[in-house]
């Protein structure tokens, strides 16, 4: 790994984090995206921003929200739940993809996203 790339990680990581503690974006939107400019695969890319979110990376933001009255913990339990269920299946699903249809459904989703945000009332 080479220094440009190091930092580089580095940035993608306090990047994320940052998006992730003040608009609740962070993987997804931010990780994948610039990885992908990084070299990495869709498939890859993926994979690498799941791995990074194996692990409790967003606690002491949620703790942040918590201290302040801003966690329904019934909410972020079910979802929980069902959000490693359906991770699994969806992690199935893409790997049976190939790549440039994978990365065409990945934008499709953030043009989706984007024009909610921007068009919405």
């Amino acid at each position: 790994m080479t220094t440009t790339t190091l930092i580089l990680l580095l940035f993608i990581g306090l990047l994320a984090g940052v998006l992730s503690g003040l608009i609740g974006i962070g993987g997804g939107i931010i990780m994948i995206p610039l990885l992908l400019l990084l070299g990495l695969s869709q498939h890859q890319a993926q994979g690498t921003s799941l791995a990074v979110l194996a692990v409790p990376v967003t606690a002491l933001a949620a703790f942040n929200y918590y201290k302040e009255g801003y966690v329904d913990w019934k909410y972020a339990a079910l979802i929980a739940v069902f959000f490693v269920i359906g991770g699994y299946i969806g992690s199935k699903f893409a790997l049976q993809i190939d790549e440039k249809v994978l990365k065409k459904i990945f934008g499709f989703v953030l043009l989706l996203v984007a024009g909610k945000l921007i068009f919405e009332k």
